[in-house]
């Protein structure tokens, strides 16, 4: 099991401060998925899309302070696999939780390099319709930033920082400017396609809330973690929910639906001509492209340590754990999971990427909430908060299968397909695999 207490506390001057902590956050979770899976929530939930996501955003809250909990009491890189490894004492369950965190991630960062492709050829004058310019640019971004995590470089704390800074004004000026063109009967009545569209829409767009789950891995890193950990995840789910839900309010006031299916791949640049012209298509279309290259550089960093760290505790082969003697760094698992991003996003389409990232992290988000209610006793945790938690994450996912079941099968094989080939890989491949624990019990006998 993973030993949780073995960092050094590090020098006051250099520990995150709250108001840092919410910026780790904040920038996490508006990275580059809302600008490519809003026109998905309004095509499911029409006028009602910024109440989809304000669902969304109370499912991550109550996982939120389940995450607080666990991340006070286990302070950890580890994050959510060493929560797990706590609560489940079958070591292949944690194993489990691993691989989904690990596809999850790829997942989410597919989501980017999708979003920076799509955003890109609109960019440069291409429509829809210009899938070569889309695949290039996806493809290319990925090659950049693998070559950059082997090189070694990583973007400053400060850098990083400006960058969220720049892209959250960006959305609050195009929300605050936007409200004023809104169009009223382009947003009542709220709930013009029901409200089981509503559901199936936060359900969808689940992967946009993903990111707040990595502030507990910073605990020993930040100033009096008991409370600012707690604080950083409320309020940075907060904040997001917010810009969400004034973006998508902006975006449903401002677009037509044939607009919203034509463009719904990049429906919030678009949804900037009506009152900011080309110059906020261009502006829009930019933070997304410095989102999508930040949370891309981010996610691939912190994915490949996590491969490494997997493959130290025998979940993964020990060729994961290989690193550079330079400058330690995970090279064979920078580079595996890097291609594996790469074929997933040049074969799947948007529907598939993002119901898959959400399923993932709704998944891991149930096993959270579930390890809360196990280890409520020693981290403090509230039962009714964590049960609360555990019902929504899995409600919001059997509803994600069920409309993929009804609407879009193809996703939902897509996902069976990885779900089952991530049991297979613990079951057959894992040094602590069931088939080889019960062959050396027998052999013991």
């Amino acid at each position: 099991m993973t030993d949780t207490n073995t960092k050094n506390p590090s020098p006051e001057e250099e520990l995150l401060t709250l108001k840092e902590v919410i910026a780790m956050g904040v920038g996490g979770m508006v990275g580059g998925g809302i600008f490519s899976v809003l026109g998905l929530a309004i095509t499911r939930a029409g006028h009602a899309a910024p109440v989809a996501f304000a669902l969304g955003g109370i499912v991550a809250l109550l996982t939120g302070i389940s995450y607080a909990r666990l991340g006070v009491a286990f302070r950890s890189d580890g994050g959510s696999f060493t929560y797990l490894e706590h609560a489940f004492k079958h070591p292949n369950i944690s194993g489990l939780g691993g691989w989904l965190l690990l596809v999850g991630y790829i997942g989410t960062m597919a989501l980017y390099a999708f979003t920076f492709g799509v955003y890109g050829t609109a960019m440069l004058g291409s429509g829809p319709e210009q899938s070569g310019m889309h695949h290039l640019l996806e493809s290319l971004v990925l090659c950049t930033f693998l070559g950059v995590n082997l090189y070694g470089v990583k973007a400053s704390g400060t850098s990083e920082l400006i960058i969220v800074t720049v892209k959250m004004l960006i959305l609050f000026l195009f929300g605050i400017i936007g409200i004023f063109y809104a169009k009223p009967d382009h947003i009542f009545p709220i709930f013009n396609q029901g409200y089981a569209g509503v559901v199936m829409g936060a359900a969808l767009i689940f992967v946009a809330y993903e990111g707040f789950e990595l502030i507990p891995n910073a605990a020993n890193e930040m100033v009096d973690p008991e409370h600012n950990l707690h604080k950083g995840i409320l309020w940075s789910i907060s904040i997001t929910i917010a810009v969400y839900i004034l973006v998508s309010l902006v975006a449903v006031g401002n677009l037509l639906p044939d607009e919203i299916i034509r463009y719904k791949e990049y429906a919030l640049a678009v949804a900037a001509k009506p009152f900011l012209g080309q110059a906020g298509f261009q502006l829009i279309g930019l933070a997304a492209l410095f989102s999508a290259s930040s949370a891309i550089n981010a996610t691939m960093f912190g994915t490949a340590r996590l491969g490494m760290v997997m493959a130290t505790e025998k979940v993964l082969p020990p060729v994961f754990a290989f690193r550079r003697k330079q400058n330690n760094i995970p090279w064979v698992s920078l580079i595996v999971i890097t291609a594996i991003t790469l074929i997933f996003v040049n074969v799947a389409n948007l529907t598939i990427i993002s119901s898959f990232a959400s399923s993932t992290f709704l998944l891991i988000f149930a096993a959270i909430n579930l390890s809360a209610l196990r280890l409520r006793d020693r981290i403090d945790a509230s039962i009714a908060v964590a049960l609360t938690g555990l019902i929504f994450t899995l409600a919001s996912w059997f509803t994600l299968m069920y409309y993929l079941y009804t609407s879009n099968r193809t996703s939902l094989y897509w996902i069976g397909s990885m779900y089952l080939a991530i049991f297979l890989a613990e079951i057959l491949f894992s040094q602590r695999r069931w088939i080889m624990r019960e062959i050396e019990e027998i052999e013991e006998i």
